[in-house]
């Protein structure tokens, strides 16, 4: 599979932020959100190929517990398929005794994955971009059984106040979800705009119950890639 990098951080969102984490971005994206902050990977053909033993060999040079796939869109390959080797690569990571999160819009799914942590990030309507070769729909289905399936969490990039009642409706179309599973974070590319946008996100959190969802790498590397 064709790997963009591999680089040693915290992970700065979400239920595990703060924790030292290995991430295995992978290489290729079909969706290309306006807001993304890793447009750099969204090409399939960029990085290097690796198969998932030689992934886990370079994973093994940290002493670090937490292992991230990540992407642009990790489970999808260019026709929308599941990723060649991405099921064997979560299997072969459990074995080398690591705690797997998997980060994924949530547009397919693989009932075999070892997931420890399913970071489902669904894509509302202020990821549209004219870049994008298709935006995901989103699949209440396919949400449905990743939450049935593994530990997970829900996180929404919030631009503005409007979002949540696009948020609230996804959830409506769910099995009842634990609203501390549901993460709303501000749509921020550097320290300024997240700044700007944190307030509003946070209100908003009041208001719903839902859990403020922070950037801990923008906060500290701005847009500093490998971070």
């Amino acid at each position: 599979m064709r790997v963009f990098e591999i680089f040693h951080s915290l992970q700065g969102e979400g239920l595990l932020a703060g924790a030292p984490s290995v991430f295995v971005r992978l290489a290729g994206c079909p969706f290309r959100c306006r807001w993304c902050d890793t447009a750099y990977a969204w090409d399939y053909t960029a990085g290097e190929e690796l198969n998932p033993a030689e992934i886990v060999g370079r994973i093994g040079q940290w002493p670090c517990r937490h292992v991230v796939l990540t992407g642009g869109e990790p489970l999808a390959g260019p026709e929308m398929d599941l990723r060649s080797g991405f099921v064997d690569l979560t299997h072969r990571l459990r074995a080398f005794g690591r705690h797997v999160t998997i980060e994924t819009a949530g547009v397919l799914f693989a009932p075999d994955l070892a997931c420890d942590l399913a970071s489902i990030s669904p894509k509302l309507g202020n990821s549209t971009s004219p870049a994008a070769h298709q935006m995901p729909s989103i699949n209440a289905d396919v949400l449905s059984r990743w939450i049935a399936a593994f530990p997970y969490q829900l996180k929404f990039v919030i631009a503005a106040p409007g979002d949540i009642d696009e948020v609230q409706a996804v959830l409506r179309e769910l099995p009842a979800v634990d609203p501390d599973r549901v993460l709303l974070m501000p749509q921020a590319r550097t320290r300024e705009e997240l700044q700007a946008r944190s307030p509003m996100v946070a209100d908003l959190c009041l208001r719903t119950g839902f859990r403020f969802c922070d950037r801990l790498h923008v906060l500290l590397w701005g847009e500093e890639r490998g971070r």
